[in-house]
């Protein structure tokens, strides 16, 4: 029998190659397989809202013939398409699921932390709110008992106790469990994580030989409501009375130039910062409230640690004192050596073995123990 035999799973399929040859290798394993495609947008990159219109494809609606394979970014029309194709070519079951007001809430978190000097990571939020959020409620009213994505991460289980454990991508270049780290504890045993095990390359190879026409198709690079890349400029169409001219200044206070609103930066930014004096000047630091931007040299950036909140833990947290771990603080950085502490319940502080540049507020600090995500947080700020 295979391990899926008689086991409903609602797989999220972006009309990637990634969570096509997921969905496939669930139904080759014998789980009742759903596929679905989260609606996002709306008309424009600045509309995620509005009213719902009851999209529904089944399987049987899609006409291979009349599907153009596209070659947009993440949530387009064609990856719509693309995902509907699959789910013909699978036969299996398909819909698509309209999360476009939901989908607004990441939108407005994006806007406000930029307004308010932190650089945010919308992805891990989508992940949390919507993938292993929002649909796994709907796999819930379906009587699904997994979730399934297209993840380089994996779930596995402690040899130990049996609980189930988030662990990081086989594939180094590709691991994704960083943007996975607030998935709630108890979610993880309901978590299917496929191609985990795989190597891009041999995930591409396999969705050829299963004739899936999404095995060429690029990856998507940029954040799928900003794909020109302009953050500040949709944050100032959003909220154009919070974006305004200010200084740029040193460490001292001393004006170096001035910006068209300090949501154009980020931490350790070093060109298009407007300010040429000689040296290599990098951003050391957004100030909200007296909207200036301060500059200074690389060291400026090192810190020995940092304070987090919107903490989540998948163990028991390290109540007692500071547990050795390693320690990711961007998405595409290395884990480093380091200690994580629970300061609250609610919070963490992280010691570095050695200095880390460009600690981030707003982005995620996300720890390690070996090849198991013990848990992260959101930076608040960056200590000593």
């Amino acid at each position: 029998m295979k391990p899926g035999h008689g086991k409903k799973v609602l797989v999220a399929m972006s009309g990637g190659v990634d969570s096509s040859v997921a969905a496939a290798l669930l139904k080759e394993d014998g789980y009742e397989v759903v596929g679905c495609f989260m609606r996002l947008g709306g008309s424009g990159a600045d509309e995620p809202g509005g009213e719902s219109d009851g999209l529904a494809f089944g399987a049987e609606s899609c006409d291979p013939a009349k599907i153009k394979i596209g070659h947009q970014g993440c949530c387009s029309v064609n990856d719509a398409a693309d995902a509907r194709f699959v789910a013909a070519r699978l036969d299996i079951p398909f819909y698509v699921l309209n999360f476009r007001k939901d989908f607004g809430r990441i939108v407005d978190y994006f806007v406000s932390e930029y307004n308010a000097g932190r650089t945010p990571n919308p992805c891990v939020r989508c992940n949390d709110w919507l993938k292993f959020g929002k649909l796994a409620d709907y796999a819930r009213s379906i009587d699904a008992e997994f979730v399934a994505t297209g993840h380089y991460a994996r779930v596995s289980r402690n040899p130990v106790d049996d609980r189930p454990r988030l662990m990081r991508g086989r594939d180094p270049k590709k691991d994704q469990s960083y943007v996975l780290f607030g998935t709630k504890r108890e979610m993880l045993g309901h978590m299917l994580l496929p191609i985990g095990d795989m190597l891009k390359p041999d995930v591409r190879a396999l969705a050829e030989s299963m004739n899936l026409p999404v095995f060429n198709k690029p990856d998507s690079q940029e954040i799928c409501f900003v794909p020109d890349n302009n953050y500040a400029g949709l944050v100032q169409r959003r909220t154009p009375e919070r974006v305004a001219p200010g200084d740029i200044v040193d460490g001292e206070g001393r004006v170096l130039g001035r910006h068209e609103g300090q949501q154009h930066f980020t931490i350790g930014q070093r060109r298009g910062t407007g300010v040429a004096r000689g040296v290599p000047l990098y951003v050391l630091q957004r100030d909200p409230a007296a909207n200036t931007v301060t500059l200074g040299p690389r060291e400026g950036l090192l810190a020995g640690g940092l304070e987090a909140d919107q903490v989540n833990w998948l163990v028991d947290p390290p109540e007692s004192g500071p547990r050795r771990c390693a320690i990711k603080i961007r998405y595409n950085g290395q884990p480093v050596p380091g200690t994580v502490h629970a300061t609250g319940p609610d919070a963490l502080e992280v010691r570095f073995d050695e200095p880390q540049s460009a600690v981030t507020p707003g982005q995620a600090v996300v720890c390690y123990d070996g090849e198991e995500l013990i848990g992260g947080g959101w930076i608040t700020r960056a200590v000593g």
